[in-house]
């Protein structure tokens, strides 16, 4: 029965992920959360039981990723989707970021990513059905935002990724979707949440501006709803035919619309000499 699907949800103890777990136990589907801390979970939700499993896990261990797999697959019995929701958002601009915290943050929002992939893809292969939502932003799509660089490559990676696993997948009858959320009323921009840089350059004054409309402006006054966001992506999962590309809150068809615009303009500028080195 459609209800009875498992998911696999990592993030899921704040924001969108916490959302889409409670969403998804509202509709009867059976839930895996994955969190760094799954007794925060288990306060808001409650105790493992038959419909719901809370995981404690860290992400960028590809050994601790694959038990917590596993122990989904043998609590319910099976797997159907997964959303790799985790991550954070990591403000500064590339000369100002240290390789540690450029490294830090693509290694949870990129290669624990790849750690879930890995280690579930193999399950719904053999099953030959499945669905993966990787999430990524419309950061992810159009990186014009002065000091979220890396974030923005990060979510560039994420979508990248998943193009390439649509089309490795596919021919098993698994699905790969890449998520490119809007602004959502979450506490992805508390200070609690996203961080800064540790060694700011105060000449990057547009940074800063940015830095500070974020943390200040645009926190609690994002105009997406997560749970309408969570619903969107169940209404997806039920799709014979999802897309692998889906921009999901208001907002972003405006990115999408302006970065073609931009690309198309350059295209023609510069197309001559572009053509310059046919032989």
């Amino acid at each position: 029965m459609e209800t009875k699907k498992v998911w696999f949800v990592t993030g899921a103890s704040k924001g969108l992920g916490l959302a889409l777990v409670k969403k998804l136990l509202e509709n009867n589907y059976r839930v895996a959360a994955a969190t760094r801390n799954a007794q925060s979970l288990i306060s808001e939700i409650g105790e493992t039981s038959d419909v719901f499993l809370p995981i404690e896990l860290n992400l960028t261990d590809n050994e601790d990723v694959q038990s917590a797999v596993s122990k989904t697959i043998e609590h319910f019995g099976q797997l159907d989707v997964v959303v790799n929701n985790a991550g954070y958002g990591q403000i500064g601009t590339l000369e100002e970021l240290t390789d540690r915290e450029a490294r830090a943050n693509f290694d949870v929002n990129v290669f624990g990513t790849l750690n879930v992939i890995r280690n579930a893809v193999p399950y719904l292969r053999e099953k030959k059905s499945g669905h993966i939502f990787n999430i990524s932003s419309i950061g992810g799509y159009s990186g014009n935002f002065p000091g979220w660089g890396i974030y923005c490559a990060t979510k560039f990676a994420v979508a990248g990724l998943t193009e390439a696993l649509a089309e490795e997948i596919k021919e098993f009858g698994v699905h790969a979707t890449v998520v490119y959320p809007g602004y959502f009323r979450t506490d992805f921009l508390s200070k609690d949440s996203v961080k800064t840089p540790e060694h700011p350059i105060k000449a990057y004054e547009t940074a800063r501006s940015s830095e500070q409309a974020h943390l200040n402006e645009i926190n609690g006054n994002q105009p997406n709803d997560p749970e309408k966001g969570a619903a969107a992506i169940i209404a997806l999962s039920k799709e014979q035919n999802p897309p692998v590309h889906f921009l999901l809150g208001s907002g972003t068809a405006e990115f999408l619309d302006n970065k073609i615009k931009t690309i198309t303009a350059d295209a023609k500028q510069w197309e001559a000499l572009t053509m310059s080195t046919v032989i």
